[in-house]
């Protein structure tokens, strides 16, 4: 899934590729991608691109007064297309295109975006509104943790006021904290060297600032790292650079220990018991029950 460092060098990189551009035409081949209807999407074609944004993990094409917000979801992606096919997409439900976005010609060649969403199971969220806060889940986004009031006393506010919840939820909760996702938590947790199922308002003042540095320099990295890469490197560069994300069974690259899994219905959460959890393993109930 696509998080705050990639939707951010995503968004970087087509701000060069589309900036003046203009929008001729958008093709829906996922209807069920489409989340609005007023203004009709074809409001926005002959608009020209003034900027793209990026809002947690909400990417933001702002044409001529409207803006396309895109959320990715777990499976989908933005393709760019040096050149698109003269003829528009057909629907399929065995195709990933979702939605084409058509470009002006440039030395005679047309090009244009293609959304796409991996698997069956369709997540993907295509939005066009005359404020990108009137997508709602927009407009309840928590603080942008790379934002410069995004403070440790800010921080400090959110654990107090999420009492016993689990760090993991609290991190991944975008409307306590915007664009940290199921990898960047677990690495950002493994960087703090903090189990993933501590109590937010338990840490100590040490404890506190250690957490804050560490989503400060996990996100700030991996957005430095990402910067100026292509959108076809961006998940390459994410995955190589993981310490415990989807490392199960890998050496923790900190301590050697091996790097454990704990699974819930539809996600799962990997951590180094010795770096994190004082060489405890976390329950896993459903491995355990698959066990017996």
């Amino acid at each position: 899934m696509p998080e705050l460092p990639e939707v951010e060098a995503l968004a970087l990189d087509l701000r060069g590729r589309l900036a003046g551009r203009a929008i001729t035409k958008v093709h829906v081949a996922a209807f069920s991608a489409l989340k609005t209807y007023d203004p009709p999407l074809s409001a926005i074609e002959g608009a020209l691109v003034d900027g793209v944004h990026r809002h947690g993990k909400f990417l933001d094409i702002e044409a001529s007064g409207l803006h396309l917000v895109l959320h990715l979801a777990r499976a989908g992606w933005v393709r760019w297309k040096d050149e698109v096919p003269a003829l528009p997409p057909k629907p399929s439900n065995k195709s990933p295109l979702a939605v084409r976005i058509v470009l002006d010609e440039v030395d005679g060649v047309t090009g244009g975006l293609d959304i796409t969403e991996a698997g069956t199971k369709k997540s993907l969220a295509v939005y066009l509104v005359r404020d990108p806060l009137d997508v709602p889940r927009v407009a309840t986004l928590g603080p942008d943790p790379l934002a410069d009031d995004f403070t440790r006393e800010r921080l400090a506010a959110i654990l107090a006021d999420a009492g016993r919840k689990q760090l993991k939820g609290v991190l991944r909760a975008q409307g306590t904290i915007a664009g940290i996702g199921n990898a960047y938590s677990d690495e950002i947790l493994h960087a703090a060297r903090m189990s993933p199922y501590k109590p937010a308002d338990s840490l100590s003042t040490d404890e506190l600032t250690t957490l804050y540095d560490a989503v400060r320099t996990t996100l700030g990295d991996a957005v430095a790292r990402s910067a100026g890469l292509a959108a076809t490197e961006l998940k390459a560069e994410k995955k190589s650079n993981l310490a415990v994300h989807g490392r199960t069974g890998m050496p923790c690259p900190v301590c050697g220990d091996t790097v454990r899994e704990v699974s819930f219905a539809d996600s799962s959460l990997q951590y180094c018991p010795t770096c994190q959890t004082g060489g405890k393993p976390l329950a896993d109930r459903r491995m355990s029950r698959l066990l017996k």
